[in-house]
């Protein structure tokens, strides 16, 4: 028996030679190099297993939940180790205040227990996230104090850096329950009365750690239905998937590394032309690998018999910033608008109010990608273009239209403005330092060489061909893409297996060493 144990190892990319026992212990604890992903093997065969016992409690409501909850929370662990416990904290704390709320007497108690929940998962978020970037906006403030008025007694006060493990998707998960609470103090849904049920919904694996995010209004009632998978939405989730990989390791992955990350990390060693090739490689890039997790997520969702709203919708095609940003992480784009720009006034106080609240709101989603500069930069952009397309829509009437209604060529001119709009906001959201951004856009402005384009071709011929095939297949007509979705829903369930073996095989074709996070796990 030993022997036969020996010859197999399940690694998180797939299956090889030479498992113990030991290995497989350790496979299965948490692994801080290795989180499990949904394109590793480990998940594969651990899905795989888990469907077998979820199937079996499916008229067993508490059961099942009980049951989701657990394999959530190991799917956490395998991602941020003992952290998982910050997971229940949340769900805990939100849950009772969403508790005490229901009982509050008076508007202005419960507006307390929004902030104090407000408090808990923001503070959570200012710790682990932005705890080391506010310390060194004040050590700077402290050295311009010091230099403008001499020496100060408290100038000598030293905040070290702290080495703050940053838990996978706390920004997901936080937003998701903020907004759990937030809709009970508006009464747009009641509170749930088992803490059990609210776990499942802040802890429900397929969008856990990197969303999309999901309002409890449209996730809840779902959890009490017996689950029910018909041959359509099968189809459709295991159409989800297949793109999700191809996306994701076939298309994201190769090019990132093979071109982009080269480009990124040393902009001057390349011309300008390879420099912007090196831009809209990371637009496909971060298009596939976030939109590819997503339709994973989704297709994941829908195989166990819930349904996600979809969280992409050809972002690329957009003829404005603002028709981008319904398109691009429609999740989080419409909870900033829900639960921040709303808040904030939205439109209801003015021209200039509406400006300011739309350039604040994507500063703050600009903070929340991160604790630095360049994601406040990227967030300003963004604002200050929504706040102008708003403006130039007052102004000029006829701006306001969209989709069909506008012509061909407009439709055309503000496609390529747009796009070219959200790449060169791109090269602050993935450059390493502002010192990067320089030099790539100098190298781009001052170098640029489109000569060498023939070469460029042929030096990174299948990293040339799948930008290409990437961005044709992100522009082909919803109809093609409905088309190939309903094929694959009717085909027999072998030709189904067949079409997941063969992408599997492509997915192993493509793979370099180890399995690449998802750019959205830093998040």
């Amino acid at each position: 028996m030993n022997e036969i144990v020996n010859q197999i190892d399940i690694r998180q990319g797939g299956i090889v030679e030479g498992l113990s026992f030991d290995k497989l212990g350790e496979l299965l604890s948490y692994q801080p190099d290795a989180p499990m992903l949904f394109s590793s093997g480990l998940f594969f065969v651990l899905f795989c297993l888990f469907s077998i016992f979820y199937v079996a409690l499916r008229k067993h409501t508490l059961a099942r939940i009980i049951y989701v909850t657990l394999f959530s929370l190991y799917f956490y662990y395998k991602s941020s180790g003992l952290w998982f416990g910050l997971l229940v904290f949340t769900a805990t704390s939100d849950f009772l205040i969403a508790q005490l709320m229901s009982c509050a007497k008076g508007i202005g108690r419960k507006k307390a227990l929004v902030v104090l929940s407000l408090c808990v998962n923001l503070g959570m978020l200012a710790y682990f996230k932005y705890f080391n970037f506010l310390r060194d906006i004040g050590a700077s403030c402290l050295r311009e104090v010091g230099d403008l008025f001499g020496y100060l007694p408290w100038q000598t006060l030293e905040v070290e850096r702290l080495d703050i493990f940053l838990p996978v998707g706390i920004s997901f998960f936080t937003f998701q329950s903020i907004s759990y609470v937030i809709d009970v103090y508006r009464g747009r849904i009641q509170p749930l009365t088992r803490w059990i049920d609210y776990l499942f919904y802040v802890s429900f694996f397929p969008q856990l750690v990197a969303g999309p995010i999901v309002r409890a209004r449209d996730f809840i009632p779902q959890i009490y239905r017996n689950v029910t998978v018909s041959r359509a939405e099968f189809g459709e989730g295991l159409y989800l998937i297949l793109c999700g990989l191809i996306k994701k390791c076939v298309i994201s992955d190769y090019i990132s590394l093979n071109f982009v990350d080269r480009v990124f990390d040393a902009p001057t060693l390349y011309t300008g032309l390879e420099n912007l090739m090196g831009v809209y490689g990371y637009a496909l890039q971060i298009y596939c690998d976030f939109s590819g997790y997503s339709d994973m997520a989704i297709g994941i969702a829908l195989l166990l018999g819930f349904r996600f709203n979809i969280n992409f919708d050809s972002p690329y095609q957009s003829a404005t910033i603002t028709e981008f940003w319904r398109r691009w992480h429609i999740s989080l784009s419409s909870w900033l608008k829900d639960y921040l720009y709303i808040s904030l006034g939205g439109n209801r106080k003015g021209k200039i109010r509406t400006y300011v609240n739309l350039i604040l709101t994507m500063f703050l989603g600009g903070l929340w990608h991160g604790a630095s500069v360049r994601f406040i930069i990227w967030g300003m952009l963004h604002g200050v273009a929504l706040a102008i397309h708003k403006m130039v829509m007052s102004v000029f009437p006829g701006f306001k239209k969209v989709g069909a209604e506008m012509t061909r060529g407009r439709r055309i001119v503000g496609t390529l403005f747009t796009f070219h709009l959200v790449c060169f906001g791109w090269i602050f959201f993935r450059a390493e330092s502002m010192q990067k951004v320089g030099e790539m856009l100098t190298q781009i402005v001052t170098n640029f060489h489109p000569e060498i384009f023939g070469q460029f071709v042929s030096g990174y011929k299948t990293v040339f061909l799948l930008m290409v095939l990437g961005y044709i297949a992100h522009f082909i007509p919803k109809r093609v893409e409905q088309y190939c979705q309903d094929r694959i829903t009717r085909s027999p369930l072998v030709m189904q297996a067949l079409l997941l073996a063969l992408a599997v095989f492509v997915v192993v074709q493509f793979r370099s060493a180890g399995v690449q996070p998802f750019i959205y796990f830093q998040f």
